[in-house]
């Protein structure tokens, strides 16, 4: 998992209270138990017309935010089903963090287990991200982890709070398995005193 420490980058407005998984990867999609190859269906519903051309009026579509590393929303982000597909098409577009009043429970913590940084701020913090987003190229956000704070193009700075394991590991740019591995030379050690004190259970 790549780790994530500082990301300066175009933030995407997405003014919309509960974005669900099926809206932000349709279930259509879920064909593949791969990480890659979701991210052209992020928002298919909104981005794509019937017939499949693209929908000019959503912000996906638009130029700069072909290019967002950022997705700013409103209230209950990621609510509906548990699909880890959710954050997996965020992460396979571009998009490394979401900034939201709140976020579903289980969205969130998929999006950590894949490097996905849902950062929570109030109501009105958001708003006034929005409208920064709404200037485009000249408006990138900057999302500190390692101090925790979000920059606004003006350079006010807003702090926030990780859970200090959850920012450990995604500033380490480690997954669950990552984090168990960590304590390998713990597990050989261990397996190997195993070995010599209960052979019968690696026989054959």
């Amino acid at each position: 998992m790549q780790a994530f420490t500082t990301l300066t980058g175009i933030a995407a407005p997405l003014p919309k209270a509960n974005v669900d998984t099926d809206q932000i990867i349709p279930a259509r999609f879920l064909k593949s138990i791969e990480r890659t190859g979701f991210g052209k269906n992020l928002f298919a519903n909104f981005r794509y017309n019937p017939d499949g051309t693209e929908n000019p009026d959503f912000v996906l579509n638009q130029e700069p935010y072909r290019r967002a590393e950022v997705l700013v929303a409103y209230e209950d982000f990621g609510c509906g089903s548990s699909r880890e597909h959710a954050p997996w098409a965020l992460l396979d577009f571009g998009i490394r963090c979401v900034i939201a009043p709140d976020f579903a429970d289980i969205f969130h913590n998929n999006s950590f287990k894949n490097g996905v940084l849902p950062v929570k701020l109030p109501r009105a913090v958001c708003e006034q991200l929005i409208e920064d987003a709404r200037m485009g190229e000249n408006a990138r956000i900057t999302v500190d982890l390692e101090r925790e704070v979000v920059v606004r193009p003006n350079g006010e700075e807003i702090p926030f709070k990780i859970d200090p394991l959850r920012r450990h590991l995604l500033l380490n740019g480690l997954d669950d398995i990552g984090q168990t591995l960590q304590h390998a030379p713990a597990i050989d050690a261990y397996e190997a005193k195993q070995k010599t004190a209960q052979p019968w259970l690696h026989a054959g």
